[in-house]
């Protein structure tokens, strides 16, 4: 089955639905992403939380299950500078937090990602394993890395949650923008997490992007059903990527408190918050993103420093029995969500986006 303009991408894609699943941190498997490409859609991994081998694997996990094309996803973040005086005074404010779980801070803190921008293993992979996909979050490789990856048959996706930084991509040579409005899960991709943010919602990100980048447009934030999907399509969108419509899966690896928070009525209260990571992510409000807006005035240390300390927090609070201090990403389209297996659920978002094409 088809669906009106967006037929070429799907093809170039090698896709047959207008469905790509996010590679939403801490949800995304290869289990996962084999099963929703093998469903007709787009799967997804993320691997910038990992290094070159272990992405490696991840690869080889999928084609294990699967030959459809599916999308390995990249982080683009400026690398970290340390500050050793705003590192000391965040983990002084976290340990009080600590004391609650009997449990020490990080006496120091350090860069846990490598950004993909200097991650000359990572690029050497790709060109090695050749997905068909790769996807850029937070903003955009040199030139050299994107000859490279093109030069391997790669399609290049990359977020963009703005006009600028849709046209940005299209300069650098990027095949289609993710446009990722404001209700989405996860980390914000804007490029500079400094810079003033308008906060644009899907819909009108959507069209904005459709009318003026000048390059194919995936909407992405709040996107959870086949009515969602279709709305999208009807913006000019030639797919629509969901992430919380995953996080339910059993292929997902979303923690029992992560579960728990989905199914409960904190999911109808997402928040943006930098505490747990350092840059902004929407998640589902918990004891950690309350402490975040009760510490806003408190300078955070670079992304990803800040989320050392947050996962050694929660890490220290579930081996408690605390579930609400985890990174619990979801998008504002949260209490919609469906829990069945990733195939499954793709089978039924093309079933729904059908009926609203008919």
């Amino acid at each position: 089955m088809r669906y009106g303009a967006a037929m070429s991408f799907l093809d170039r894609l090698r896709i047959a639905l207008p469905i790509i699943q996010a590679p939403m941190a801490g949800t995304s498997t290869p289990a996962m992403a084999a099963a929703v490409s093998e469903a007709g859609g787009l799967g997804s991994i993320g691997v910038a939380a990992v290094d070159a081998a272990v992405a490696a694997r991840m690869i080889v996990q999928i084609r294990e299950r699967t030959d459809a094309a599916f999308n390995v996803n990249l982080f683009v973040h400026a690398p970290a500078t340390a500050n050793a005086a705003r590192e000391a005074a965040w983990i002084a404010a976290l340990a009080p937090l600590f004391a609650r779980f009997d449990a020490q801070p990080p006496a120091s803190l350090r860069a846990i990602y490598r950004s993909f921008a200097e991650d000359d293993a990572m690029l050497a992979m790709l060109l090695e394993t050749r997905p068909a996909v790769v996807s850029l979050h937070f903003g955009l490789p040199s030139a050299d890395r994107i000859a490279a990856l093109k030069g391997a048959g790669c399609i290049l996706l990359s977020t963009a949650t703005s006009l600028a930084e849709a046209q940005a991509a299209k300069a650098a040579g990027i095949d289609a923008v993710v446009a990722q409005g404001w209700e989405a899960g996860g980390h914000r991709g804007m490029f500079d997490p400094a810079a003033p943010d308008d906060r644009l919602g899907t819909m009108a990100l959507t069209r904005l992007l459709v009318k003026d980048a000048g390059l194919p447009v995936i909407a992405a934030g709040g996107i959870i059903d086949g009515a969602g999907i279709a709305a999208a399509l009807n913006l000019g969108a030639v797919a629509a990527q969901l992430g919380t419509a995953f996080i339910a899966c059993p292929e997902s690896s979303a923690d029992e408190g992560h579960r728990a928070a989905l199914a409960s009525e904190a999911a109808h209260h997402t928040v943006m918050t930098d505490a747990i990571s350092g840059r902004p992510a929407r998640c589902i409000r918990n004891r950690f993103t309350a402490w975040g807006e009760d510490n806003a005035a408190l300078a955070r240390p670079d992304y990803p420093i800040v989320y050392d300390a947050g996962k050694a927090l929660n890490a220290a609070a579930k081996a408690a029995g605390e579930w609400g201090y985890g990174p619990q990403w979801a998008g504002q389209g949260a209490p919609l969500f469906r829990a069945m297996p990733a195939g499954e659920l793709v089978a039924l978002l093309a079933r729904e986006l059908a009926g609203t094409r008919a």
